[in-house]
């Protein structure tokens, strides 16, 4: 038995999507594969079966008194990727099950069903309550097929709506779970439509677009209310050995265990004489949040909100906690965290004494070159080629700490003075 065919079907199971992809791996090594004619029957009413059937190649049929109309009938066929069964042995077939040609059909047994319940859409070994809070912000509850539901935890950065990184990091993790396990996400796109309201659910409908061979191509809609108030569009790839090259070089920067935390320098600039006292006693009144992601800037520096300097700007960042052995998690807390600090940095020209501005993310995109540890040291390099009317453009690189460009990224950012006659509302169009 091939267990990376077994592995890409699974994943293709919509009662699946659920599950971790470490279960889908577990459930590959204990499904037996049965073999049936054209008419056997494959369960008889009363009997208790084997476990859960999933049809692997072939047709059935549910037969019985139920779908005796015959305009009826096709919604009793089942085909590849559905399935039918009980997870304990105590429960009986209430209809028979025909095959209808040659039919094969992969056999989960009763003792191991359990490999069907997980509490975590990233790990089936840990709880929400065991998890480093960036997986838990990340996590989806899956309503029906194609159909999540994610929600603003009460220590998830708000910024005073819900965050964009948010809405990025679960609408991939949304796409992700309606995709095979061995297809990882390699780009994305996105465009933040309208603010987010972080006391209310969100609603995250996948579409997909295309499922191939190597690549499969999602497209999420991020709902409140009714309202359409984030897109994305991501394309997976199954792994293949191919070219390898990099131009791109990381720059030389102090390795971050030597660099002080956000949290280490606030406490500094709270009694650093060369920062306005005015600015310390706004940091000191207020309320401070730690965020799930640690960020250690390279040149730390006395600028405020207020110093005019460069358009660029570098820093490490790894999520706080061990997180579950999962790429496709992995992938999702870079795209959570890569927009805490990006697109200000296009802002830097143009502080000044006075200054108060506000931005809101336009559109968010992402390649992801090599495989990620996001619970590691990255190295995110960011600079603003150009600001433009009320635009402000960053591109950035990510590097792992051997040096290899992981992740390359770029926002677009609509910049407002505050005060504005036309300040953005509700709809950012």
């Amino acid at each position: 038995m091939d267990t990376e065919a077994v592995v890409e079907f699974l994943g293709n199971v919509p009662l699946l999507q659920r599950l971790p992809s470490s279960s889908f791996k577990r459930i590959a090594e204990v499904v037996k594969f049965k073999h049936y004619e054209k008419g056997d029957y494959v369960v008889r009413e009363g009997e208790v079966g084997d476990g859960i059937y999933f049809v692997w190649e072939g047709e059935a049929e549910v037969s019985g008194s139920i779908h005796a109309e015959e305009e009826n009938r096709l919604e009793y066929q089942l085909k590849r990727y559905d399935y039918f069964g009980h997870v304990t042995a105590t429960s009986v077939h209430v209809a028979d099950i025909i095959a209808l040609t040659k039919l094969t059909c992969l056999v989960l047994p009763h003792e191991h069903c359990t490999l069907l319940q997980s509490k975590s859409i990233w790990s089936a070994d840990k709880t929400l309550e065991t998890t480093a809070l960036v997986e838990s912000i990340l996590h989806l509850e899956s309503i029906e097929l194609n159909v999540f539901q994610g929600i603003t935890l009460p220590d998830a950065p708000k910024f005073g709506k819900v965050f964009g990184g948010q809405l990025v990091g679960q609408a991939l993790a949304a796409a992700s779970k309606t995709v095979d396990s061995l297809k990882i996400v390699h780009s994305l796109h996105s465009y933040f439509l309208m603010v987010g309201d972080f006391n209310i659910p969100i609603i995250y409908q996948v579409n997909r677009l295309r499922d191939g061979r190597n690549f499969a191509t999602r497209r999420v809609d991020a709902i409140q209310k009714g309202n359409i108030i984030f897109a994305l569009l991501a394309s997976f790839q199954k792994v293949e050995e191919g070219f390898d090259h990099q131009e791109a070089t990381m720059p030389s920067v102090p390795a971050p265990d030597v660099l002080l935390s956000l949290d280490e320098l606030r406490e500094l600039r709270l009694t650093d004489p060369r920062l306005p006292m005015g600015y310390r006693k706004k940091v000191a009144t207020t309320k401070f949040v730690p965020w799930p992601i640690e960020i250690r800037f390279c040149a730390p520096n006395t600028n405020t909100n207020q110093t005019q300097s460069d358009p660029r700007l570098r820093y490490w960042l790894r999520a706080k906690g061990k997180l579950s052995d999962d790429q496709a998690l992995h992938r999702c807390v870079v795209a959570f965290a890569s927009d805490l600090i990006f697109s200000a940095v296009s802002l830097n020209p143009h502080r000044r004494k006075g200054f108060s501005s506000a931005s809101l993310s336009l559109d968010h995109s992402m390649w992801f070159h090599r495989d990620v540890r996001a619970d590691d040291w990255l190295l995110f390099v960011i600079v603003s080629p150009t600001a433009c009317v009320t635009r402000g453009f960053v591109s950035g690189q990510m590097f792992n700490r051997k040096g290899e460009l992981v992740v390359s990224l770029t926002q677009e950012a609509l910049l407002r003075m505050v005060g504005s006659p036309n300040p953005p509302a509700l709809s950012k169009l």
